[in-house]
């Protein structure tokens, strides 16, 4: 579909918030971008993608493929450094692939030029395509790592270097960054959500009747596009002239001390550790009063940046709610419109350590008391806190050599040959899957030297292929079976095993692992949380779960080797698995249908995941001075090592566990 045939902007139907973010930052695109957050089918592409269309043109010149400004030329552009002839084109818009190369967003060696003259010249990637425009990324959160770190550095600069295959170069790349993404599948790293300016929860709207008119709109836009955008040209028009206002008065808006304390007070009540969050909040209330023709920013301006400025900057640890308390934003700005009332002249004679009645030390022992007695369920059953987990405990994978090298980008296990990461050499090989052209063509170069042939036209053989090799990590799969019984109440064991999780959950957060949760309790297993990214399921999962009944730890190992296995077969980038189990091993419940004995059938599922080489760790939870031993028992079955909650704890803890196949 062309851009001419987009859906229209204008016809969007609600979500002001998300509409109002991208008006601002095509006002004012130092701002940043935009970080639309929300469930699937909520008009975040089509909002993004529509938004060129009510943009004014631009002046490029014909033939310049780093959109230089006009009298601003970058150093390698060869048409803008000459005689250009100006032009008027529509922002560009460039969409960045999640499986995009470096190659490809940075740019890289021109192949047709070397190979038909021997000359290193450059061919411009997408950052450069992107420059005075729009760079779009679907599902930002399964960005690969490798690609972030791209992004951070030249958001950070405004300007790409290239340091490769005999190239050096810089050229301008300022761009405003659209994201979309589905907390599903797991949030952004903290350092690539801060470089986002604004950012908008959206959802599909409740009531029907707006659901519907969403609904007549796209028929009508799907049955002939042409027509719908002719009937919505006019407010298309205004939209774009509204914006091209705002742009020309940006420069004469004034933003006075009073509401630059105000945005400085808002950021620290709101324990904001970013100062970016100041500054962007400074151009977003600049850009509010410039989209409604003002000239002076009032504290409403303010208000409304900070709703956009500082929910994704607030949250400072994994797990942690991002949002704003919107009573508290109306409070701290209404008395920023007040006038502060004269100090009393005796205000300095007060009595030291004179404090006022009902101190928050006076409330400390009903909060205990809160926090010691949770509420019971029916039943028996108690849904126990989250005992406090400390630092992130670190767990190693170490690779099978069965791995596959085409595995999910993470932080977690080194790939030695990963299709994503950093290029570490080159080798030859005549059916390349990743061709490194600089080794390609140095190889010909020599071939061609040493044939007496220097300074005629390359000739590229079979034999001067070279494969690139790259270097990256890969993400695992990490399965908890978290025993849930009657058993784990007895000296408040749950709250322990909680917390030890969640301190797991921390750190599989941090290497963008897959989860899933397994929790058995009664007569059977549940999988609480299929594999997933999103470490916030999990956790709001394990909090929520209640502790009560017998033990089937039988059937959630049987549980956990299907969900190993489907995983393995819908999942074309196998990650690694890991198996985490945190029980006393004190199984009392046999398989469904069967009338075998509960703790044969714990070890025979056991065995027959050691025989299949899944990794696994095993966190005895049993406690008191008379202890069974099972847990060591089921992992020595698994081939796993086996600590306590006690060692889990510790600070110095730095585990690899290593696949059962890597170890035969």
């Amino acid at each position: 579909m062309t851009a001419l045939h987009a859906y229209p902007f204008a016809a969007i139907v609600g979500q002001p918030l998300l509409k109002q973010a991208l008006l601002l930052c095509a006002v004012d695109p130092g701002i940043g971008g935009v970080l639309v957050r929300g469930d699937k089918g909520t008009a975040k592409s089509t909002a993004a993608r529509g938004l060129t269309q009510v943009l004014p043109p631009i002046a490029v010149s014909e033939g310049c493929a780093f959109h230089c400004a006009p009298g601003h030329p970058a150093t390698a552009c060869t048409v803008c450094n000459t005689d250009p002839v100006q032009r008027q084109d529509t922002v560009p818009f460039v969409t960045l692939p999640l499986g995009a190369t470096e190659d490809r967003v940075l740019g890289s060696l021109d192949l047709q030029q070397a190979l038909q003259g021997g000359q290193r010249a450059f061919q411009p990637g997408l950052l450069a395509a992107a420059h005075r425009g729009i760079l779009y990324i679907d599902e930002v959160n399964l960005l690969a790592d490798h690609l972030v770190d791209v992004l951070l550095d030249v958001a950070a600069m405004g300007v790409n270097s290239v340091q490769r295959e005999g190239i050096s170069i810089s050229h301008p790349a300022r761009f405003t960054l659209i994201g979309t993404m589905n907390l599903e599948e797991g949030d952004l790293r903290p350092q690539l959500l801060d470089r986002f300016g604004l950012m908008v929860e959206v959802s599909a709207p409740t009531d029907k009747t707006v659901r519907a008119e969403v609904v007549r709109r796209r028929i009508a836009f799907e049955t002939d596009p042409a027509a719908f955008g002719q009937r919505w040209q006019p407010q298309q028009d205004a939209l774009r002239a509204q914006v091209a206002e705002a742009q020309r008065l940006l420069p004469e808006v004034v933003l006075d001390d009073a509401m630059l304390e105000l945005i400085s007070h808002l950021c620290c009540e709101f324990e904001v550790a970013s100062l970016r969050a100041d500054i962007v909040m400074h151009k977003t209330a600049r850009a509010i009063a410039a989209l409604q023709a003002r000239t002076q920013v009032t504290p409403d301006d303010v208000r409304e940046a900070a709703l956009l400025v500082l929910p994704h900057r607030r949250r400072r640890k994994p797990f942690e709610q991002a949002g704003m308390d919107e009573d508290k934003l109306d409070d701290l700005v209404d008395q920023a419109r007040q006038p502060e009332p004269p100090q009393p002249q005796d205000a300095h004679d007060d009595a030291p350590g004179e404090q006022a009645t009902g101190s928050p030390a006076s409330d400390e022992p009903q909060q205990e008391q809160e926090q010691e007695h949770e509420q019971e369920g029916e039943g028996g059953q108690q849904t126990f806190a989250v005992a406090a987990s400390g630092t992130a405990r670190a767990i190693s994978v170490a690779a099978t050599p069965q791995s596959a090298p085409n595995t999910a980008s993470g932080r977690r296990s080194a790939v030695a040959d990963a299709n994503r990461g950093s290029a570490v050499r080159a080798v030859p090989d005549v059916n390349p899957d990743r061709l490194a052209i600089g080794a390609t063509l140095r190889s010909a170069a020599v071939r061609g030297a040493l044939a007496g042939e220097a300074g005629g036209p390359l000739t590229v053989t079979r034999d001067d292929l070279h494969r690139q090799v790259r270097s990256g990590r890969g993400a695992n799969l990490i399965v908890f079976v978290v025993d849930a019984s009657g058993s784990m109440a007895a000296q408040r064991r749950m709250e322990a095993v909680k917390g030890a999780v969640l301190a797991l959950l921390t750190d599989a957060y941090q290497r963008r692992d897959q989860l899933a949760v397994i929790a058995f309790r009664g007569e059977q297993a549940q999988l609480l949380l299929a594999p997933t990214r999103s470490a916030d399921l999990a956790e709001q999962g394990l909090r929520e779960l209640p502790t009560g009944g017998r033990t089937p730890l039988p059937h959630a190992l049987q549980l956990a080797a299907q969900v190993l296995q489907q995983a393995a077969q819908h999942t074309a980038q196998q990650a690694p698995p890991l198996l985490v189990i945190l029980s006393d091993g004190k199984a009392n419940v046999s398989l469904p249908g069967s009338s075998g004995d509960p703790w044969s059938e714990t070890l025979q599922a056991a065995q027959a995941l050691a025989a299949q080489g899944v990794p696994a760790l095993v966190l005895d939870t049993e406690a008191g001075y008379l202890r069974l031993g099972r847990a060591a028992q089921l992992a020595e079955a698994l081939g796993a090592p086996c600590l306590t909650l006690e060692q889990l704890t510790g600070d110095a803890l730095a585990l690899t566990v290593r696949a059962q196949l890597g170890a035969r």
